[in-house]
């Protein structure tokens, strides 16, 4: 499962759910950090300001990050929201050269 990531790393849950995110063997975590750089803080902003699921965070003057987007484009601020889908799916099988078992 591909998943954008933006967040910073002076973020206690941010820090801690790219940790965790990137030792899944069946997630491609693109992390970007808002920090790091004006581009990529002008790209979190331009979901931040135009995407409804902001809506209440901005009503709550919080920040709004971590931030996923899934594969789908579906956004959510909760991993608990994907990482069922994460653990359902099938372990690929790496102990043979073709990838189908022992």
């Amino acid at each position: 499962m591909k998943i954008i990531m933006y967040g910073t790393e002076i973020c206690s849950e941010c820090a801690a759910a790219k940790a965790q995110l990137g030792n899944l063997t069946a997630v491609e975590l693109d992390y970007r950090s808002i920090t790091e750089n004006t581009a990529t803080l002008k790209e979190f902003l331009r979901h931040r300001d135009h995407d409804e699921v902001f809506k209440p965070i901005i009503e709550e003057g919080k920040i709004g990050i971590p931030l996923f987007i899934l594969e789908d484009g579906t956004q959510t601020f909760d991993m608990a929201d994907f990482m069922d889908e994460i653990k359902s799916r099938p372990v690929q099988n790496a102990c043979s050269i073709d990838g189908k078992g022992c």
